[in-house]
């Protein structure tokens, strides 16, 4: 397992890069643009319902981890008052 202390110089400084990583990516998005003009509103639609859906599918996934593990707790617990 990693300690924070290993990883921490190596985050801060891909952090601080992030924003240079997306420079290209917007270039070529720019340079492309004659060919997704006429489908940009699909792909914005798509794009937005997708990430709704798996922001919803995470947090009730969450729940149930978080719900089964109070319950596997609470009942250890009573196992270990009898």
């Amino acid at each position: 397992m990693l300690k924070l202390s290993q990883v921490s110089d190596a985050a801060v400084f891909l952090i601080e890069i992030m924003p240079v990583m997306f420079i290209p990516a917007g270039v070529g998005l720019l340079n492309a643009w004659g060919v997704l003009k006429p489908v940009w509103i699909p792909i914005s639609v798509i794009t937005v319902v997708t990430t709704v859906l798996v922001m919803a599918v995470t947090a009730k996934v969450t729940q149930t981890v978080i719900h089964n593990s109070k319950r596997r707790k609470e009942k250890a617990e009573q196992e270990t008052v009898r």
